[in-house]
């Protein structure tokens, strides 16, 4: 199972292993057909042809990818495709929750994130931290509807 990480463009990475795509300006027009050719409108599996000519259905798990990558890239943010075993370090677990590398470990160590030890360092397995970072997502909508909700009670919020 691979992950197609998003990173915001003001985000550098450090020591990564992957250097994240950006696609320059002069892209996005190419990039706004593929997207259009990609359209999940559009009937028929999506089709890939090789250097030689040959032709071939994009299967289902590729398409998904492309498609989010194309999505992506349309919209100024670097892409980064990484097996979600990879593991990361806590500074690169910090930059893709977008926190600091102390609360990170703060997390690691109060046990919200599995880790592991590499010598003296600490690495964490992307697939735990998109797992912590799924469920801390769904809390906060979570909140955030209870607070509505709270708010349209008082009259303080109409819809």
């Amino acid at each position: 199972m691979y992950a197609v990480v998003v990173k915001d463009l003001r985000m550098r990475p450090r020591g990564a292993s992957r250097e994240p795509i950006i696609a320059p300006q002069r892209e996005r027009r190419a990039l706004e057909r593929i997207g259009e050719a990609l359209s999940p409108r559009k009937r028929g599996g999506a089709r890939l042809r090789g250097p030689r000519g040959e032709e071939m259905i994009i299967p289902q798990s590729l398409y998904a990818v492309l498609l989010q990558a194309v999505r992506e890239l349309m919209s100024g943010r670097a892409v980064s495709i990484m097996p979600v075993t990879a593991e990361l370090t806590t500074q690169q677990a910090a930059e893709l929750l977008n926190v600091s590398r102390p609360f990170v470990v703060k997390l690691l160590e109060r046990g919200d994130i599995p880790f592991h030890r590499a010598g003296t360092h600490r690495r964490v397995y992307l697939k735990h931290l998109l797992a912590y970072k799924r469920k801390r997502d769904q809390a906060a909508q979570k909140a955030l509807g209870r607070l509505v909700a709270e708010a349209q009670e008082l009259g303080i919020y109409d819809e």
